[in-house]
């Protein structure tokens, strides 16, 4: 199958001022680069807000009312966004780290795809008379570790990161003080 421009996934870098090497041999969805990851991550660092603050507990009170809940998680979504997404790829990577079965599905996985991949850089990967496209390369790498992922309980990973990010992150929007709290008030007031 001929790879086309205006195609998700392609074989060939766009560029070859891209190409960087082994990355641009494999074929990644298009907008999703090793640079364009790195300048999001850099994005995101640059845009923390200083650790001390966040944690400082002195700014955490229990909110009035159901109102003043809601607007602290809001405005606290919005004011901390970089910090949460920091806890959350470190809980991750916790939860990645502390589960050696987790480790090996995960290697499992990535060896998987990347025989596939080589496979068909030597010749048109072909099953069933079909040939095999880049997303049905992943997801036949996927169907290949899944006894693995199974057996390392991924789903209870899943559901323990994703809990406890929002436990986390939900704790802290809702019991955070907002910043500039007495402006926040007169905004929100309403002549009676």
């Amino acid at each position: 199958m001929d790879s086309k421009a205006g195609d998700l996934f392609s074989a060939e870098p766009a560029d070859a001022a891209e190409s960087g090497g082994v990355m641009g041999r494999l074929w990644l969805p298009k907008g999703l680069s090793p640079s364009v990851a790195k300048e999001w991550f850099d994005r995101r660092r640059a845009s923390i807000r200083p650790w001390a603050g966040f944690v400082d507990h002195r700014k955490f009170t229990k909110p009035r009312n159901f109102g003043e809940l809601c607007q602290r998680v809001v405005r606290n979504f919005d004011t901390y966004n970089s910090n949460y997404t920091f806890i959350f790829l470190g809980l991750i990577l916790y939860c990645i780290i502390s589960s050696p079965m987790l480790l090996i599905a995960l290697a499992v996985f990535v060896g998987a795809f990347y025989i596939i991949h080589l496979k068909s850089l030597e010749s048109k990967l072909v099953i069933f008379g079909k040939e095999v496209t880049g997303p049905h390369q992943l997801g036949l790498a996927g169907a290949v570790s899944f006894p693995v992922f199974w057996l390392a309980g991924a789903g209870a990973a899943v559901f323990w990161v994703l809990g406890a990010t929002m436990f986390v992150i939900g704790s802290h929007a809702a019991f955070r003080e907002l910043e500039g709290g007495s402006e926040m008030e007169e905004l929100f007031m309403e002549p009676v």
